[in-house]
Formats: C-alpha cells, structure tokens, sequence
C-alpha cells in the first residue's frame, strides 16, 4: 500500500493499525487493519479502496479467517471488533437487529436474560454475527429452525464502492431486485461487508433432552444408522436435532437426538422406544455436542439426509487406516470432517461418485487442488460477483472458482 493510499484511509478518521501474524487471511498478510465503529466508517473505508484499487478482506472474530482459499491480495482487512452493539431487541416481536461484530455468546447471553434465542447453535467460539452470516454456519438445531439464511430477516451492507444498501427488516431496499440477506449469506465477504443483520428469534425451551445410543461403524451400523436416522426425522415426538459423533471412523459410533419443549421426558422415552436398543436419557448434551471436529483440518460434507449411510460408507472407505472422524448433523445432511491422512488422495476418493459435496474448509497448509469441488451454479455465481464487485477487489480467488 503506497503513502498515498494510507493518507487517504487515515483522513477517514478510522483507526488504522499495521498487520500481525493473527490477521494474516489464509496466510497473506494484509497491507493494514482497520477498526471502523460503524456503518458509515465503513462505507467511508470502501470509498477510499475504490478510489485507490485497494483489496478487502472483512473479518469477525477470526475463527474462520483461514478458511477457503488464500486471496490473490489484501491491501486492508476490516476488522469489525468495534461494530458490537445490539441496536434494538423487540422482545414482543421475537426480533432483533445488531452490529456484525457482536459475538454469538454475548448475543445468546442477553437475548436469554429474556427468555430468548437465536437458534443457530453457532460451534465456533468467538464467532461474531456477520461471520457467521458470511460463512454460513450453523449448529445441530438446524433441522428444526434452518440456518442462518433462514433466520435473517434484514440485512445492511456496504458494497465494494462504499454504497450502504439495506434489504428486508423494517427497511427494504434492495439492489436491482437482489435478496441481499441471501446473497451475502455464505459469499464470504466477496460481495461487500456485513454491517448489521436482524433476526427472527424463539422463545428459550423450557426443558431438554438428550437421547444418545452406539452403534458399530460397519457396513452394516451404518445401514441400521440411516433407517434410524430416517425413522427419527419423521417421529411424531419431532426432534430438533440428530448428531452423530465418529471420531475414528473404522470404530464405533455415537448418534443422540434431542428433544425440547413440551412434554420432553415422555418425547425422550418415545424417541427411546422407537430406537429399540440401549439408550442414555439425559438433561445435559454429550461433551462433543455442537463442538467443531476439528480446526486446523476441517472438512465439509454435505449430501441429501436419505444418502447420508451410504455417504458416510465412502468416507470411511476412503479413510484406509488413516484417522479420520466425523462429527454432523444426521438429520440434515451436514457434516464435518478431521483428516490426518493425505487430502489429495482422500478428497477425490470421496468426492467420486457423492450424492452430495465434499468442501476443504481450512487445510493447515496443506496443498489441496479443489477445495471448493465442481459447482453447478459457478456461471450464476459469476455473474452477481461482476455486479456487486466488478473490479474483483473484496476478497478477490478466496471463494468457489477464484471468485
């Protein structure tokens, strides 16, 4: 980054700082750090990168910083630490709007002070708000409140050449005709930067209970694991959750269903009954629970829950002897995958022939050729990329196809 370039971003009035080792994104140093307070600071930001061809890279509380692959530059990282207030919470109205830069545990804390949630049982700690929009995550209750795109009801961002546009909430604005709170859901911040998100939100279950049972990680356990899955998704007593936890995938493995609300002990013991086989009952989730399986090396797997056996069978089979463990949510689909074995041999082996796709979130370094996989939609993709950001300066080849 030139004199000029930085003259210019310190006239802002934003704070500046130099770069360290922990801003590094995916392993490209930035040129500098900047700390807007809010939405107009960061408008005022993207502005001056416009103005001086300067890559941004937004970032949260870091957690998932080494994600994806590393940009092609990052002149300025916007570090969105300052943006943690929550703007309003209309308890009567189940809604809430705040900054992007509010952790999800300072965000649960007072939102159940009220007897309130966000249902997104986010499993990285420190995660913030627009990080957990920008990536797309959620936790084991997705099967019965969705994700994060499900749950945004207004969204504000501010776009590659500084225009602030609103979408959904109490304000709708959209540009040209965009969903903004589903097109920034998951872009990983190649399409501008979140400032504040509103959510629809649930009432705090009143009870809980956790239905945990083992079965062999064989062929054949895993044949009975999908007809159990199965006949769980469709029980009367609804579970909200069904998580599996393998953390070697030649041993056995772990599945619990949750159930909360209503009525819970007499759900738990027909959610008990159908699995027909010995069960735990308990008020207090499994240690693994929304736990991430791992970091460093992180993979994830998402199929159709109908394929999830056979999925899981050629994950297994692609593992050898290697470690290998899988942690996920049967129910939807979605899981998540360590690896110590050699991942340009283990992904293709998994990827042939998947009723699904397999993504290397963060890959420790490790070369890896495709981490994202074929995409179906890469045109589409391309073209929304060209029209929020035509000049490829937000997180320029981090995302699907050098997006």
């Amino acid at each position: 980054m030139d004199d000029t370039a930085l003259d210019a971003l310190e006239r802002t009035g934003v704070t500046i700082r130099e770069a360290g080792p922990d801003d590094d994104a995916a392993g490209i140093r930035p040129g500098r750090v900047a700390l807007p307070e809010s939405t107009g600071e960061v408008a005022a930001l993207m502005r001056v990168s416009a103005e001086h061809d300067l890559a941004v890279v937004p970032v949260g509380g870091g957690t998932k910083l080494h994600w994806g692959r590393p940009p092609e530059r990052c002149d300025l990282l916007i570090d969105t630490c300052c943006l943690s207030e929550v703007v309003e919470h209309a308890a009567g109205d189940l809604v809430v709007r705040v900054q992007a830069g509010v952790t999800m545990e300072a965000l649960a804390r007072m939102l159940a002070a009220k007897g309130q949630e966000l249902a997104l049982d986010v499993p990285f700690d420190g995660a913030t708000v627009g990080g957990t929009l920008a990536t797309a995550t959620a936790g084991p209750r997705r099967l019965r409140y969705g994700t994060a795109r499900d749950l945004l009801i207004g969204i504000t961002v501010v776009l590659a050449d500084g225009t602030i546009a609103r979408s959904g909430g109490k304000v709708v604005k959209n540009v040209a005709g965009y969903d903004l709170g589903k097109l920034f859901t998951g872009s990983y911040g190649t399409l501008g930067v979140i400032t504040e998100a509103t959510f629809r939100l649930h009432p705090l279950a009143a009870n809980r209970r956790w239905v945990t049972f083992s079965l062999p990680g064989s062929p054949a356990g895993l044949r009975d694991l999908q007809t159990l899955a199965g006949a769980l998704a469709a029980a009367q007593s609804e579970p909200s959750a069904i998580e599996l936890d393998w953390p070697d995938v030649q041993g056995p493995l772990t599945v619990s269903a949750l159930v909360e609300g209503t009525a819970c002990a007499d759900r738990a013991a027909a959610v008990q009954e159908l699995i027909g086989r010995d069960c735990a009952v308990s008020g207090e989730a499994p240690g693994w629970w929304g736990r991430p399986v791992g970091e460093e090396v992180l993979l994830e797997l998402r199929v159709p829950p109908a394929a999830a056996g056979r999925s899981l069978l050629a994950v297994r089979e692609a593992a050898g002897d290697g470690g290998v463990a899988v942690r996920g949510a049967l129910g939807s689909g979605v899981f998540g995958i360590s690896s110590r074995t050699r991942l340009d041999a283990f992904v293709p082996a998994v990827r042939q022939g998947l009723d699904g796709r397999l993504v290397v979130l963060s890959a420790a370094g490790e070369p890896v050729a495709d981490p994202w996989g074929e995409t179906g939609a890469i045109v589409l993709m391309r073209s929304v990329k060209e029209r929020f950001d035509p000049d490829r300066r937000m997180c320029p080849g981090r995302f699907v196809g050098g997006i």
